[in-house]
């Protein structure tokens, strides 16, 4: 393991004390955190925890996982039994202002999505008023549900689950006619039913949904160190981008090199932003094999774009 500088936090110093980091991640969403056969975390989110642990400890896979039902994905953090939580999780005021937590960047633009039967006929949101939808519990769905369709004076009837498992096999039995959820974790989840050509999702997005990594709110140097990890992501795509494919490893190295070097001020040492490109490639390459083409699921980035091709990811300058 690559030798540190001194540590300069409270759950930098325990993370290396451990010789882990604590990572709340879902119980089983493909794209965005799942385990394959052999154990190993795949997706998305869980790619930004093996970025974090890649700059703190020297090691991606110095992760403990910590699969959490959508209802529990914060309180790990202030319970402090987990450093942070990745779990498409949406940033709202709410969550932020009424419990101990600061969410430290947005991992994936998102919006509430329906998947229904594709013999259904269902072709807008509106044909669903007055039956029952699948919803996580202790996620946005209930309140995002109400929302649009109260401003249309009609509504819908929301079906618990615990968790993801049980919220797909809720919609797949036909107790509900759909499944209500990010339309990015809906790919994942239409996937893994028996006949994923039988089912569709919906164009219309019915909320905002910024999923994001959140940690604890009483250790801000943590907290900076994790949003520079995800800036560093989105920020080497850019250096990336403006080389052009012959310049890509020399605009990489600039990037971490660039980043490196303000290392010592958030815990770190000069190639920390250099372990993290190593470990898990850009925020374009992170998203192309979890949710892109290579994924298998297909997800268009969409909104997930950097904004010079017209998504909202703005690269923070690294200087």
């Amino acid at each position: 393991m690559t030798t540190l500088a001194p540590v300069t936090t409270p759950t930098l110093d325990a993370v290396r004390d451990r010789g882990a980091l604590r990572a709340v991640v879902s119980r089983g969403i493909r794209g965005l955190s799942l385990p394959t056969a052999t154990g190993t975390w795949t997706g998305l989110d869980a790619d930004v925890a093996r970025a974090v642990a890649a700059a703190a400890l020297g090691d991606p896979e110095a992760v403990q996982w910590l699969p959490s039902d959508p209802a529990d994905r914060l309180e790990p953090l202030y319970e402090r039994t987990a450093e942070l939580s990745v779990c498409n999780l949406t940033w709202t005021l709410g969550r932020e202002a009424h419990r101990p937590v600061l969410f430290a960047g947005v991992t994936c633009y998102d919006g509430e999505g329906f998947l229904v039967r594709e013999d259904s006929g269902i072709e807008d949101p509106g044909q669903l008023a007055g039956r029952r939808v699948a919803v996580q519990r202790g996620t946005t769905s209930i309140a995002n549900l109400a929302a649009w369709y109260g401003r249309r004076g009609l509504s819908v009837e929301p079906v618990e689950y615990a968790t993801p498992a049980q919220t797909l096999a809720g919609y797949a039995s036909g107790e509900c006619a759909a499944y209500v959820l990010d339309r990015t974790a809906l790919a994942g989840e239409r996937a893994a039913l028996p006949d994923p050509q039988a089912h569709r999702i919906l164009d219309t997005a019915i909320s905002r949904e910024p999923m994001a990594a959140a940690v604890r709110d009483d250790d801000p140097q943590w907290y900076r160190l994790c949003r520079w990890v995800l800036q560093l992501l989105l920020s080497a795509e850019h250096h990336a981008d403006e080389a052009g494919p012959g310049g890509r490893s020399r605009a990489l190295a600039e990037a971490a090199a660039l980043a490196g070097a303000h290392g010592a001020a958030i815990g770190l040492d000069e190639e920390w932003a250099a372990r993290v490109l190593d470990a898990t490639g850009t925020y374009a390459e992170i998203y192309e094999r979890n949710l892109g083409a290579a994924s298998g699921l297909g997800v268009p980035r969409g909104l997930n774009e950097l904004w010079t091709r017209g998504g909202l990811h703005y690269a923070v300058p690294l200087n």
